[in-house]
């Protein structure tokens, strides 16, 4: 359906004629979906390789890895409210120019501070894409069911993504240099952009907030202080740093909040947060997303470092997790025609639970088809979680408001990634350096090393005469997965107690 200028109309978020290109609309959409959420667990694969041809410092090694995050945490809020006024479509097509031209710059970087730019940079570009899908479809879809199924798809290709992510990782850099893994956003996002204006429809808020620089400034010194906290945290403990993070985020965040309600037609309407199944289908998100991340922080390690597998061999392991969260995703949708959906979330979160238990008893017993089944496990109450949860928040805001409402559900899951590695990975390295034990012989640099981190202690290992050398890695691999033990125990708390919030909030929600 053109109009005679040859352009495609936006949708009207009051008309109930559905949109005759949103299947197609929707196949292009999950391209940008696919990319970032590969993307969020991707790099870890190659941070190696990175630190032996770009011999960055321990703090430039860092910011690769957190500047990403930061900035996209910042800006997907402002990003949402913006999508909103100037239209999603138009955002989307810009978001996907950028992140293709500096994803191609990042895989040529020839120094560690050229990368920590482009990633900068990814992540300005990374927070106008995923708002804008998640709001298209809530604007396309207006049928119940087809929104939900839309939303699952949406979702399975999200969560799915994450776990393909090392699978990914394993097989480019099996065959590729570490370049490869920003370049694959090139062929990915180009059909976005050829197609994405030929087949996404066009909609905006017809009445939108005002541009508010301070709102952003302030947003911005919530989310990326908190997001740096978290991560401080995880590899300094709480000290100074990590102290005045947090405050300079809860001031800003207060700051925010109640600029908000004093305006009229506010960036973001903070009393939705007021409304219980919003809130809770945010909480539900978060804590889905921090269980999937921190199970990967955990399995990712010890099937390389522990059981011995390849990177292309340990990814693979992991196919059954990333079936059952797209399968799961896409049969919760049926599933809530006959149950609640607070009941129905409630057990995503338990399975979540459930998986964790089995990692526990997996890791003390040292069985790799034990933590097999307990990925596929929680890929199952991933898929039903995030789908259900996601499709929450978008009907509890009109249509006209679906950029901010997608916003608040990527910041979710952007803040429960980080806080998955940073909490659950933070007592894992502690129970870690707690329990190994250096034999004597090891010099005092090589031994706080392999005290830090399972890889710190495979990596000095290699230099030791062989029966120190296995003497150093029994340890380090038992101290391990006790500190999984002990992880896996505080996680399946977590699930449970995500769950009874569940129950609590969404008991209201009909479907």
């Amino acid at each position: 359906m053109r109009s005679a200028t040859g352009q495609i109309p936006a949708v009207n978020p009051v008309s109930t004629t559905p949109y005759p290109k949103r299947w197609w609309a929707l196949a292009v959409l999950m391209l940008p979906v696919l990319l970032v959420s590969v993307d969020n667990t991707v790099l870890s694969f190659a941070l190696p390789v990175i630190s032996a041809q770009l011999n960055p410092t321990g703090a430039q090694l860092l910011w690769i890895t957190d500047i990403y995050p930061l900035i996209l945490a910042g800006l997907l809020v402002p990003a949402g409210s913006l999508g909103d006024r100037l239209g999603r479509r138009r955002l989307l097509l810009v978001g996907g120019t950028g992140f293709t031209v500096i994803s191609a710059a990042a895989a040529f970087a020839p120094t560690a501070d050229w990368l920590i730019a482009a990633r900068a940079a990814m992540g300005l570009f990374g927070a106008m894409l995923m708002p804008a899908t998640l709001s298209i479809i809530r604007n396309m879809f207006e049928d119940a069911v087809e929104r939900r199924t839309a939303i699952a798809i949406w979702a399975a290709g999200f969560s799915g993504g994450a776990a393909l992510g090392p699978i990914v990782g394993g097989v480019l850099l099996e065959h590729f240099s570490w370049g490869s893994i920003f370049l694959m956003a090139v062929p990915v996002l180009l059909p976005l952009l050829i197609a994405g204006p030929l087949v996404l429809p066009e909609s905006k808020d017809p009445n939108p907030g005002a541009i508010d620089p301070l709102s952003i400034a302030l947003v911005m010194l919530t989310m990326a202080p908190l997001v740096y906290s978290i991560k401080h945290f995880a590899t300094a403990g709480f000290d100074l740093q990590t102290a005045l993070t947090l405050v300079v985020a809860v001031i800003a965040g207060v700051l925010f909040t109640r600029r908000q309600l004093a305006r009229n037609n506010p960036m973001l309407d903070v009393r939705l947060f007021t409304n219980p199944r919003f809130s809770g289908a945010v909480a539900a998100n978060l804590l889905a997303v921090f269980a999937l991340v921190g199970f990967l922080y955990f399995v990712s390690q010890h099937m390389q470092l522990v059981s011995g597998h390849s990177p292309l061999q340990a990814s693979f392991l992991l196919l059954p997790g990333l079936a059952t969260t797209v399968i799961m995703g896409l049969l919760v949708v049926r599933m809530v025609k006959r149950f609640k959906p607070s009941h129905v979330v409630a057990f995503a979160l338990m399975l979540s639970s459930l998986a964790f238990a089995l990692v526990a008893y997996s890791a003390r017993v040292e069985s790799d088809l034990g933590i097999i089944l307990a990925f596929a496990l929680l890929g199952a109450g991933i898929g039903m979680a995030e789908t259900l949860s996601n499709d929450i928040i978008m009907t509890s805001v009109p249509a006209p408001k679906a950029g901010a409402a997608s916003a608040i559900s990527e910041t979710a899951y952007e803040t429960g990634s980080v806080m998955g590695t940073a909490v659950l990975g933070s007592i894992l390295n502690a129970v870690y350096a707690a329990r190994v034990v250096v034999p004597e012989g090891v010099n005092a640099a090589a031994a706080d090393a392999a005290r830090e981190t399972l890889g710190g202690a495979t990596s000095v290992a290699q230099h030791l005469e062989p029966a120190l050398a296995e003497q150093l890695l029994d340890s380090a691999r038992h101290a391990f997965d006790s500190g999984a033990v002990y992880t896996s125990l505080i996680g399946a708390a977590v699930m449970v107690l995500a769950a009874l919030v569940a129950l609590r909030t969404l008991r209201s929600v009909k479907m």
